[in-house]
């Protein structure tokens, strides 16, 4: 499969380059763009989550504790004091890097059901909610940011089965068909887990009109 720093590299050009497309076309701010790119980077590596590395992990919720620290600003802007908010995203960063971190290292096993589409999806779900319900953002900018998560995390996952073909050697490693797949199976507790968030996320997310209007302006195609 492709190293960590290909993941972020990848992930990190990509949603640069639609985040970049979004805000020279006026349809999300400089800030909000910047956040997207974050999100989509963080994405690229949302898969390996589960990783028992002490390297890999740690990175991946410095990242996620920076995104909800960012969140955390952008909600004090606009609600609470500046001490407050300072305090707020500082505590949002410790929890997110060591109880969360900790938790996610001793419950998952690597490669499993959180290296699928179905996790990816409800990687992009939990986003949008924690963003809309939270942090008090608004619909449009909250699913914007669920897409660029959900193509961040699929990323990874094509990178991990492109590095699973031997070109050189015209054959196919014995982790092919491994990395890109829409669920774990057999893992049926797990999947129904997954199911359960990504319609829990559904129910609790805003409509998905705002994100409707955004591909209609970018992709006028007659069925969306």
């Amino acid at each position: 499969m492709a190293n960590f720093k290909t993941h972020v590299q990848v992930a990190s050009v990509v949603s640069g380059v639609l985040a970049g497309a979004l805000a020279w076309t006026q349809l999300v701010s400089l800030p909000e763009a910047g956040l997207l790119w974050l999100t989509g980077t963080l994405g690229g590596i949302m898969p390996d989550i589960d990783a028992d590395t002490s390297r890999s992990i740690q990175i991946i919720f410095r990242l996620f504790g920076m995104l909800g620290t960012t969140l955390t600003l952008l909600y004090g802007r606009q609600h609470l004091p500046l001490l407050d908010t300072l305090l707020l995203g500082a505590v949002a960063y410790l929890l997110v890097r060591y109880p969360l971190c900790w938790a996610f290292a001793r419950l998952t096993v690597h490669r499993a059901s959180l290296h699928s589409l179905l996790a990816n999806l409800v990687f992009a779900m939990v986003t949008v909610v924690i963003s809309h319900q939270l942090f008090n953002l608004g619909a449009e900018l909250a699913w914007l940011m669920g897409a660029f998560m959900f193509a961040g995390a699929t990323i990874h996952l094509l990178l991990d089965e492109l590095y699973s073909i031997d070109l050189e050697g015209r054959r196919l490693k014995k982790s092919f068909g491994t990395a890109f797949k829409v669920i774990a199976w057999p893992a049926l507790l797990p999947n129904i887990a997954l199911l359960a968030l990504l319609l829990l996320g559904g129910w609790l997310a805003p409509p998905p009109q705002p994100l409707l209007v955004v591909l209609r302006q970018l992709l006028p195609i007659s069925f969306i």
